[in-house]
């Protein structure tokens, strides 16, 4: 077993040098390669992504694709629910089903008619889904423009699966294509979304984008400060000796995308306000007393497909969905991921993020107030606020944060997901998810 994250850590130096902790695990499956010291976030990037050792990679198995829609009317309750639960995962023996798939066609219908309300249907209607797990959500959002939308609306419409695994790319298409008629308007482009090349030419034509449990697997990187007034440090890995064994090394923030994160956060005390350096100074005191080490995740990944997104598309209009709120997670910072694995059907939390080697998952809470300022600051608006001289500037985006219960009252139809005696499942059981609605100011309806 890894030492625990609260190990010794010895102080910091001048902010020139760097701070090595101690060995944490062992890298046999090659997720750290070479001898170059690597960003937290390439890490998570190889653990998850990595063609050959990559938890998504290795095969379709991590997701699971219901042979039929679960008929919760026949559900007398919430304990009959969850036996069923328990059944459909020992049959199928994966990690995990999505919302998209356990509420199927339901959730993915209240995407498509939250789109249809609001999409300029005076031109072809395009969407791109990033991560598109099993192909369900298409399928099921095809079938509903199918039966819903004017003819020419869903004849017209293109939908593009953007999808970094490659066996999840093939179970992508042989689901839509239970449909004949979905794949001559749907098709899949096996790479990664972060990748501005990929995109091709920008294209400001309107847009819808997708994204459903797809941040909270992004990469994120690692800041730490050892205690509550020292500047905040990047976090890196490294190999310990030419072994397989590796520690984490600290250093001056330097990396574009961490300091950026930073900024947006609001956690560089360098550009504080007055009231905050008075806080600092308080800390300052308390820190002298009582040091405490400090250690935030910062979504990086996010940032560079936000970065990208509105770089390629300008004028697209995004829906989000994801975990606001994780529980039990023991690994320590601020937005800290849960990392778990599952062997023989049981489930295992671990206390370690360098346990990961391709067998875990690594999954992040969404941190939505961070999510709508970094579409703000990618689409140009944070820009404006620096340089507005004499005219107040005007947000480039239209954005809201529903509970999912919110959402699906809104655009669903909750009735279809309720049990004989009135539980329902999704609007009761994921009280920890958000759906995040942002759209460009100049495309009004």
């Amino acid at each position: 077993m890894a030492p625990a994250l609260s190990a010794h850590v010895p102080a910091l130096r001048r902010a020139a040098l760097c701070a090595r902790w101690i060995p944490a695990a062992l890298f046999s499956s090659g997720i750290l390669a070479g001898d170059k010291p690597i960003l937290v976030r390439d890490f998570v990037r190889s653990a998850l992504y990595d063609p050959n050792h990559g938890y998504f990679s290795k095969r379709a198995g991590p997701v699971g694709l219901l042979d039929a829609s679960i008929r919760f009317n026949q559900l007398e309750g919430r304990s009959a629910y969850m036996q069923h639960l328990d059944k459909l995962y020992k049959k199928h023996d994966i990690a995990w089903f999505t919302p998209v798939e356990l509420f199927k066609p339901w959730y993915a219908y209240a995407i498509a008619a939250s789109i249809l309300r609001t999409a300029n249907l005076s031109v072809p209607l395009k969407i791109y889904e990033i991560g598109g797990g099993s192909g369900t959500c298409a399928k099921c959002i095809l079938d509903y423009m199918m039966l819903n939308a004017p003819p020419k609306v869903y004849n017209d419409m293109k939908y593009i699966s953007v999808e970094i695994s490659s066996s999840l790319a093939e179970k992508q298409l042989e689901t839509v294509g239970e449909v004949q008629s979905h794949l001559s308007k749907f098709s899949v482009e096996h790479r990664d979304a972060t990748n501005r090349s990929g995109w091709g030419r920008k294209d400001p034509r309107p847009c819808w984008v997708l994204m459903l449990e797809v941040l909270d697997n992004l990469p994120h990187d690692l800041v730490y400060s050892p205690d509550q007034v020292s500047p905040w440090m990047e976090v890196w890995i490294e190999k310990i000796n030419g072994s397989s064994q590796a520690s984490e090394v600290y250093k001056p923030l330097q990396d574009p995308l961490i300091s950026r994160c930073v900024e947006i956060t609001g956690m560089n005390e360098d550009k504080a306000s007055v009231s905050e350096k008075l806080a600092f100074a308080a800390k300052g005191v308390l820190s002298r007393v009582l040091p405490k080490p400090r250690r935030a995740w910062l979504p990086t990944g996010c940032l560079k497909l936000m970065d990208t997104l509105h770089q390629a598309l300008p004028s697209m209009s995004l829906i989000a969905s994801d975990f606001s709120y994780l529980p039990d997670v023991s690994i320590p910072g601020d937005r800290a991921p849960l990392v778990s694995s599952k062997k023989d059907g049981k489930t295992s939390d671990h206390r370690n993020y360098l346990d990961a080697q391709g067998d875990a998952d690594i999954f992040f809470p969404t941190d939505f107030r961070l999510l709508e300022q970094i579409d703000h600051h990618c689409s140009g608006f944070s820009k404006e606020q620096k340089n507005r001289g004499a005219f107040k500037p005007v947000k480039k985006r239209r954005t809201i944060i529903l509970d999912t219960a919110a959402f699906m009252e809104e655009f669903g139809l909750p009735l279809k997901t309720r049990t004989k005696d009135g539980y329902n499942p999704l609007l009761d059981d994921f009280k920890n998810t958000k759906f995040y609605l942002s759209v460009p100011t100049h495309n009004r309806k």
